[in-house]
């Protein structure tokens, strides 16, 4: 990769398509609560540039160059709506509209820190850039196909086409796409929990939300999670020597020793930012010290664990639940006693981590696909150009929201997620919700034990419980039953077709959901 690439032109370029993102970002989180993958959109625009015959658009005939610009719009796009937009107008629906810039510094400072951990983390043991990362992968496949044409563009071609087409009859087709490259012990629990969810109240007369059962259950599947991070983290190994690794088997990019350096230096910056943000916000005059520590301290570990777990769950199936997580973490401090202010800006903080980790894990996954076999440090030097892309999205959503929030809430458009939130510190604890919670814990606690670290069985199935969507519950369930089929019938020599057809799917689903997203804003 020539080192020059970020020369003024290149910079200008994906500030102008990283605006572009932020206010589609923007405009959609606001109206349908939604935020589209633009990623595969930033990819075709960066092929389309490519082939302008001007010699100021040659170097975007680089296939890393077109990853590059696909970092940028979908870092913007990602940071303005997930993880800043949605922070800042939690105060504003609350009626406090002083904490709006407060929100946006702290949960600012929070996505910086949220994109560092990844960096320092991904391709680790814990987040390698072997698993799914699905939406990494169809970005990359779409990529290679473009640039290497062929078999891999018809089957490519195959796949989108079945993803807009499927997508267009209703049917979740990322989830069916995702089922022929993912774990199948986690996207098998992923599934079952998406068909209970969606009919449970139908066929048991039970809403099991109305019983927070999703949430008790990501509770205790997302502690032992933790828990066993800190075992992997902890536990005395010998780190992989090249001389011996078997043929074919991936070796990380990142150490023991840079897992613990980013999830520590992470943990140090979230506590200095979440007690940045007491301090701005005024929080400090209205609260004891006791109060103040536990809430910094609370605020950094919940951050961390957002990020952990909304991570896990991206990694697996593509999906990942912030909201659900945030509301975790929003239920656990009103246990805690903090006031209303305080919970509002705790919940923006948690808020703003996790979809910028998960994205980013994204980009990096369709990096270390176009660099496979370069040598190590070849891929961390794209790595780190990956992370310059992502900064300039970044940056530019952190610019888009400062200055174009107001116009948006001026006119009441606000994300409908804050008013879930502001609704339940409003609402505040009743009945025996803790003890819901830790009921449920426990099962949770069981599945995550028994699935272990690799298969993550009880943070898939927890996360299939928070989201409504029983049909792509059919989806992975039918997309897992076709791959074992196929791969009966045809042996291994069909895992390749399989492998860039589903990312065809993901790709048709996702081109799909933008332009319909669009349309719908219209």
């Amino acid at each position: 990769m020539n080192t020059k690439t970020f020369d003024f032109p290149f910079i200008v370029f994906s500030i102008i398509i990283s605006v572009f993102g932020a206010i589609i970002g923007m405009q959609l989180i606001t109206s349908l609560g939604i935020t589209p993958n633009t990623s595969i959109i930033g990819a075709l625009i960066a092929m389309l540039i490519a082939r302008i015959p001007m010699k100021m658009f040659y170097k975007y005939r680089s296939i890393e160059n077109q990853n590059l610009i696909q970092t940028s719009i979908s870092a913007a796009t990602f940071g303005a709506a997930n993880s800043l937009l949605i922070p800042i107008g939690i105060p504003f629906v609350m009626g406090m509209p002083e904490l709006i810039i407060p929100m946006l510094i702290g949960s600012g400072l929070a996505l910086l820190v949220d994109v560092f951990i990844l960096y320092k983390v991904f391709d680790s043991k814990l987040f390698s850039a072997d698993e799914t990362w699905p939406p990494g992968v169809a970005t990359a496949e779409a990529l290679k196909a473009g640039d290497e044409g062929g078999s891999k563009a018809k089957f490519l071609g195959i796949g989108i086409v079945g993803g807009l087409v499927g997508s267009h009859f209703g049917v979740a087709m990322s989830a069916f796409g995702v089922a022929f490259i993912g774990n199948i012990w986690a996207l098998l629990m992923f599934g079952i929990g998406l068909l209970l969810r969606g009919y449970s109240d139908s066929l048991f007369g039970v809403d099991l939300n109305a019983y927070y059962i999703p949430h008790g259950m990501m509770i205790g599947a997302g502690s032992v999670a933790l828990l066993q991070f800190i075992l992997v983290l902890v536990k005395s190994k010998k780190e992989k020597n090249p001389d011996n690794v078997q043929e074919g088997e991936h070796i990380n990019s990142r150490t023991d020793s840079d897992i613990k350096k980013g999830f520590g230096i992470g943990f140090v910056l979230y506590l200095i930012a979440a007690a940045i943000l007491a301090v701005i916000s005024g929080i400090i005059g209205d609260m004891s010290v006791l109060q103040i520590v536990m809430f910094i301290v609370f605020a950094a570990f919940a951050a961390l664990a957002s990020e952990i777990i909304v991570g896990i769950a991206a990694m697996h199936s593509g999906w990942f639940p912030a909201f659900a997580v945030t509301l975790i973490a929003l239920l656990l401090g009103m246990m805690l006693g903090f006031p209303p202010v305080a919970l509002a800006l705790l919940t923006g903080f948690t808020a703003a981590t996790g979809p910028a980790f998960a994205d980013l894990g994204y980009d990096f996954k369709s990096g270390a696909i176009l660099r496979k076999d370069q040598k190590t440090a070849m891929e961390l030097f794209g790595r780190r150009q990956q992370l310059k892309s992502s900064l300039i999205g970044f940056g530019v959503a952190i610019a888009m929201v400062s200055l174009f929030h107001n116009s948006f809430f001026s006119q009441d458009l606000v994300p409908p997620v804050d008013h879930v939130y502001a609704a339940t510190i409003d609402s505040g604890l009743s009945g025996n919700i803790g003890m819901l919670l830790l009921l449920w814990a426990i099962p949770g606690a069981i599945i995550q034990l028994i699935g272990g670290p690799k298969r993550q069985m009880g943070i898939l199935f927890a996360t299939g419980l928070l989201i409504v969507n029983p049909i792509a519950g059919w989806a992975v369930i039918a997309g897992i039953l076709i791959r074992f089929i196929v791969l009966k019938v045809k042996g291994q020599e069909a895992e390749n077709a399989m492998y860039t057809m589903a990312a065809g799917f993901i790709a048709g689903d996702a081109i799909y959901s933008f332009f319909t997203s669009l349309w719908k804003v219209k």
